[in-house]
């Protein structure tokens, strides 16, 4: 990696950061852009992880007050979400470079149509929006193994991640779209940070190429954020997704 490089890296991280923010699909643009310069898929997937795993808190923070009242829910289902994220991310790390190289156009062309897919996902759930907060037990044990499921899926690849919880959570809770958004941000995290938790110790994190990568979303986080209400979510997730289904397609023709 030369001084450019890092520097490309560290702008598609802040991008991602930003689109984060904004729309969802941030992995879409930094992925790509760490294997065009070289880096190895799984070494990629690895470090991107790690690095915009923080991102997750801030998001949490600023839905806080939408978790109050969720509390059985996040202990049934967090600890689910983080034993499917690792399980996810056990699965990237030993089917190696060749199977998970093998595999990458098809999970970049499915996220891209899940994010796709994503105000038709919101408006199914608010026609079939309920009313109930607590979450009886018997519901909960209906969205374990979805839910499982979909944090393993997290742990190996992760874009889409958002949508798939989202969809799960809909679909087995009844709840406000906003309490479920809530909810699906904390079982993101939870996923995600296991998965990382292993990367950490498993010697592909290139700490370089994440330090960079974990200081650009920050910013494009915080850039997102500030002008949120001032940038179209769906023409800016539409422009993810189509540079996705290019990416996606390149990687399939590779």
């Amino acid at each position: 990696m030369h001084g450019l490089d890092y520097l490309t890296i560290g702008a598609a991280a802040l991008a991602a950061g930003a689109v984060n923010a904004v729309a969802g699909g941030g992995t879409l643009i930094s992925f790509p852009v760490m294997t065009a310069l070289g880096m190895p898929p799984v070494a990629a997937n690895v470090t991107n992880t790690v690095a915009l795993c923080p991102g997750f808190i801030g998001g949490m923070y600023a839905q806080r007050r939408d978790l109050s009242g969720q509390g059985r829910r996040l202990t049934f289902l967090l600890p689910i979400a983080a034993l499917g994220g690792t399980a996810g991310g056990i699965l990237l790390l030993y089917s190696g470079d060749r199977v998970f190289r093998a595999v990458v156009p098809f999970l970049i062309l499915g996220a891209s149509g899940l994010l796709a897919a994503q105000d038709a996902v919101r408006s199914w759930m608010q026609r079939r929006a309920g009313v109930s907060a607590a979450g009886g037990l018997t519901e909960l044990a209906r969205a374990a193994a979805p839910v499982g499921m979909a944090a393993a899926y997290g742990g190996y690849f992760g874009a889409g991640l958002g949508v798939i919880l989202l969809a799960t959570l809909g679909l087995f809770l009844g709840d406000s779209l906003t309490r479920l958004n809530a909810l699906k941000q904390a079982l993101s995290f939870g996923s995600n940070l296991a998965a990382a938790l292993l990367f950490v110790f498993s010697g592909k994190v290139v700490w370089s190429v994440a330090l960079v990568m974990a200081a650009g979303a920050l910013i494009g986080g915080s850039i997102g954020g500030h002008f949120a209400s001032k940038v179209h979510p769906v023409a800016l997730r539409r422009a993810v997704v189509v540079v996705g289904f290019v990416v996606g397609i390149a990687y399939l023709l590779k």
